[in-house]
């Protein structure tokens, strides 16, 4: 099976497609970086649905998400937007930790597995 890499760059790609399956890195918000919980989610949900739409597949066909927070405190925030945006009937399987991430302007980041 051939391997697509979408976005590479020398550390990672955006996202790497094998047969029929899609794995996204995980995704930082670029324009609201320092900016609130809502914001950073409201704007990697955009980043994932372009990654998705370039890989062939969209939201309705995500299988898992692992979600990091620098804050478990603005779980519901993240959460608010999250329900918005997920496919109602397509809810992936999903995890949900607070860590500390690569820089201190993201809050938030969003990396996820969904088929073709």
């Amino acid at each position: 099976m051939s391997i697509q890499r979408i976005k590479p760059g020398p550390r990672m790609s955006g996202a790497v497609v094998h047969g029929n399956t899609v794995y996204l890195a995980g995704q930082v918000a670029d324009k609201a970086a320092g900016k609130g919980v809502g914001e950073q989610t409201k704007e990697i949900l955009s980043i994932i649905d372009a990654l998705l739409a370039e890989a062939g597949t969209d939201k309705t066909k995500i299988l898992m998400t692992n979600i990091w927070l620098t804050d478990m405190a603005t779980f519901q925030e993240m959460n608010a937007v999250w329900d918005a945006w997920v496919s109602p009937g397509n809810t992936p399987a999903r995890a949900t930790v607070e860590a500390k991430l690569a820089a201190p302007q993201f809050k938030v980041e969003i990396a996820v597995i969904a088929a073709k």
